[in-house]
């Protein structure tokens, strides 16, 4: 029986062409979505039908201010620095790719999550 998908196929695999060139790109199911690691960090995702971002929390005031995007906040909290894209903030090819780009400059300098030690 197939697993069925409870986020955009179609998004996923928009953004795994935008990454393909990247060196250190992991898939992670997670959030009930897609995440996409680089460097072993958060970076995009797909959650239900939005893009997730993960961006300089000093730029979040004034990324929620653009069309499409909000605040993540999928455990009820918002979450500073982690920004949902709907449809209509994404729906030509500068408006994506200027998402991506701003996840992955951020993800230059972010740091990343402490890994549990297996032992």
């Amino acid at each position: 029986m197939n697993k069925i998908k409870k986020y955009d196929v179609e998004l996923a695999t928009r953004i795994r062409i935008c990454l393909s060139g990247l060196e250190a790109v992991n898939e992670k199911e997670m959030f009930g979505g897609l995440t996409f690691m680089v460097n072993d960090k958060m970076c995009v995702g797909v959650i239900k039908e939005e893009m997730m971002c993960r961006i300089d929390p000093d730029f979040h005031d004034t990324a929620i201010e653009m069309t499409g995007c909000r605040t993540m906040d999928f455990t009820k909290k918002p979450m500073k620095g982690y920004i949902y894209i709907a449809d209509e903030g994404m729906k030509t090819n500068e408006d994506f790719d200027y998402w991506i780009n701003l996840a992955l400059e951020f993800n230059k300098k972010a740091k990343s999550s402490k890994k549990a030690n297996k032992k």
